[in-house]
């Protein structure tokens, strides 16, 4: 009886092996990983954004609004709860993709602002910041990438026969991901324009009516000798 359940029990392994089964929990954990360290990054770059908001603030305190907006767009990235779970929510997902892309267009939007501050732009503190905000959105994008290709695997690995039915059998569902066009925004900062709009010059005044030559008025009659 024991030697029959030993072969049940190796028949089904290699069953699982066939199916797809092992390699599924392998792909699994690699993008679990892979999603780890992409929210490592983002923290990361939420972690500077007080620093960097001081900073500019003590040379530009009058560019109040885009300040308010970098700190509104830490706060909406902080109160998403960014569990591993979450790779299995595509809505929340989806809210968590929209939090990180605000937060990068704040602050490419204040880097533009530090431009029309030398002062700012030759301050230390801020060279280094803004050379860690650059690392780090280059570790961002290698993060994600790695994530995006991990999660392609994964996805056409269990929508392939036979391993869909291993895939129903236990439950794997696809993971949402990145989408490229976002992949193309993140890689080019948004354009923004913050010169004042050119004002239309005033029309030239209408040339002043020149006025009609008094007219000259007819000679006098010379009188003729006396009679």
């Amino acid at each position: 009886m024991r030697r029959i359940w030993i072969i049940v029990l190796a028949a089904v392994t290699l069953g699982l092996s066939g199916c797809g089964y092992n390699e599924m929990q392998r792909s699994d954990e690699q993008i679990k990983a892979s999603w780890s360290e992409v929210l490592n990054q983002y923290q990361r770059r939420a972690d500077l954004v007080p620093n960097l908001v001081n900073t500019v603030k003590g040379f530009a305190a009058q560019e109040q609004q885009i300040l308010i907006q970098v700190t509104e767009a830490r706060a909406r990235v902080g109160s998403i709860q960014a569990t591993p779970e979450l790779i299995n929510d595509p809505a929340a997902f989806a809210k968590f993709q929209q939090a990180q892309a605000g937060l990068t267009s704040a602050l490419s939007r204040l880097l533009v602002v530090a431009e029309n501050y030398p002062q700012l732009k030759s301050d230390a503190n801020f060279r280094d910041l803004q050379a860690q905000l650059e690392g780090t959105e280059n570790r961002i994008a290698v993060a994600r990438n790695r994530y995006i290709k991990s999660v392609q695997e994964y996805n056409t690995m269990i929508r392939t026969f036979p391993n869909n039915l291993t895939a129903m059998m236990f439950g794997y569902q696809v993971k949402p991901n990145f989408a490229v066009e976002d992949e193309k925004a993140i890689a080019k900062p948004p354009t923004v324009n913050f010169d004042k709009p050119a004002v239309a010059p005033a029309p030239a005044p209408a040339p002043a009516p020149v006025p009609a030559p008094a007219p000259v008025p007819a000679p006098a009659p010379v009188p003729g000798p006396a009679k």
